[in-house]
């Protein structure tokens, strides 16, 4: 900041003011931008896509905390395993962890409450990430990085129910009319009849209970290994990618005979 700006001389204040102006036009063109997108029914549905995509890969992650096995193998080490391996030495703190990840998945899947999820999940990915290119583990930095870019895509989907976090804070006491009142954020059900939300909503909590009976049958977080085709929980989990795809197949069929 220059001295001009410190010491509030006219030239200070109007560059800061210019430097307002551009955030709050920015705002608005981003505002207006989700607004248009919010009418589109394909917006409506790469929104319940992106969801399920990140909730999805919190599942398990949470799962495998919550129980206690190791998120890495112990026989490998350097910064990146040395650190899970402690990491999951602190037991409760582990669990906590993975309880956290678990309630952020069951939020986005079932899409009721999914912009709170948005909320929980960016903070924690942003970690993850900070860890990730901290230990310079590319594979695992690539896919964090993409989760923490597309849930930084369902924040900016809900915008108008943070606008009113994003105001600074009046001064107790301050002089002059309050400001103004933002806008309301869109209801619930906003969108509804561009998409079926509680068909969505149903899928999303059919993959939850299905995770967790292939986690029950297998006693562990699944991973097949090949076709293990006398293992129950390997048809199960394959049929898990169907459930979005039937879902978008009956809703399109319903919106035919609507119309």
């Amino acid at each position: 900041m220059t001295l001009e700006e410190r010491t509030g001389t006219p030239s200070g204040i109007a560059r800061a003011a210019a430097q307002g102006g551009l955030a709050r036009r920015a705002g608005h063109l981003v505002t207006d931008l989700i607004a248009r997108l919010r009418q589109r029914r394909w917006a409506h549905l790469a929104v319940v896509w992106l969801r399920l995509l990140i909730g999805f890969a919190f599942l398990p992650a949470g799962l495998k905390k919550i129980l206690g096995q190791p998120f890495t193998d112990p026989a490998n080490h350097g910064a990146f395993h040395d650190f899970l391996h402690a990491f999951r030495d602190t037991g409760a703190f582990y669990h906590a962890v993975g309880a956290l990840q678990v309630l952020t998945a069951v939020l986005l899947l079932t899409q009721r409450y999914a912009a709170l999820g948005a909320a929980m999940a960016f903070p924690i990915l942003t970690a993850i990430g900070a860890f990730c290119w901290s230990t310079a583990r590319l594979p695992t930095t690539t896919v964090v990085t993409l989760m923490w870019l597309g849930t930084l895509g369902l924040l900016l989907w809900d915008v108008a129910r943070w606008r009113g976090l994003l105001r600074p804070d009046a001064a107790d006491g301050a002089d002059g009319p309050p400001p103004p009142a933002p806008p309301a954020p869109p209801a619930p059900g906003a969108g509804s009849s561009l998409i079926e939300r509680g068909l969505w909503e149903a899928c999303g909590l059919a993959i939850v209970l299905a995770y967790l009976a292939v986690t029950a049958l297998a006693k562990e977080i699944y991973r097949p290994r090949g076709l293990e085709l006398t293992t129950p929980a390997f048809y199960l989990l394959v049929a898990l990618p169907l459930a979005p795809i039937i879902t978008q197949v009956i809703e399109q069929r319903r919106r035919r005979r609507q119309r």
